[in-house]
C-alpha cells in the first residue's frame, strides 16, 4: 500500500503544479494539492518499512481524508458550473474537484486495505 500511496502523492503533486500554472496569477493556494501530495508521498515511502506501515498508512489516510473534506466546495462549484452558473475562479474549482476525486479514490483504497488487514489478522488469531 506504500507504493500506491506514493503514486497518489505524485498525482496530487501534478494536479497542484498544473493548477498553479493554469491560474495565470500564480496563486500560491493552487499548490495545496501539491503539498498534500508531498505529504502522501513521504508517508508512502516511510510506510515501506514493515515495522511502521500501520502508523504511516494511518497518517496517509488522514491526509487523504482531510483533502477529501477540504475540497467539497469544489464539488459544489462543479455542480454550479454544470447547471450553467458562473463561479469566481473556475480553474480553482476544477482543481479542487480533481483533488476531491483523487482523495476519494485514495481513501477508498485505504479503507479496503485496512478491512482486509483486519480480516487477515483475525483469521490468523482464530
Amino acid at each position: 500500500m506504500g507504493k500506491l500511496t506514493v503514486v497518489f502523492g505524485v498525482i496530487l503533486m501534478v494536479v497542484g503544479a498544473t493548477g498553479y500554472e493554469a491560474t495565470g496569477s500564480k496563486a500560491p493556494t493552487a499548490l495545496i494539492p501539491a503539498l498534500m501530495g508531498l505529504l502522501l508521498a513521504i508517508a508512502g515511502i516511510l510506510a515501506l518499512n514493515p515495522a511502521r506501515v500501520k502508523l504511516w498508512m494511518h497518517i496517509a489516510v488522514t491526509v487523504g481524508l482531510l483533502g477529501f473534506l477540504g475540497t467539497i466546495p469544489g464539488v459544489i462549484g462543479v455542480i454550479k458550473m454544470a447547471m450553467g452558473s458562473t463561479v469566481a475562479r473556475p480553474n480553482a474549482v476544477i482543481e479542487q474537484f480533481a483533488t476531491w476525486v483523487i482523495c476519494l479514490i485514495f481513501v477508498a483504497f485505504c479503507v479496503r486495505s485496512f478491512i482486509a488487514a483486519r480480516k487477515a489478522r483475525v483469521a490468523i488469531e482464530a
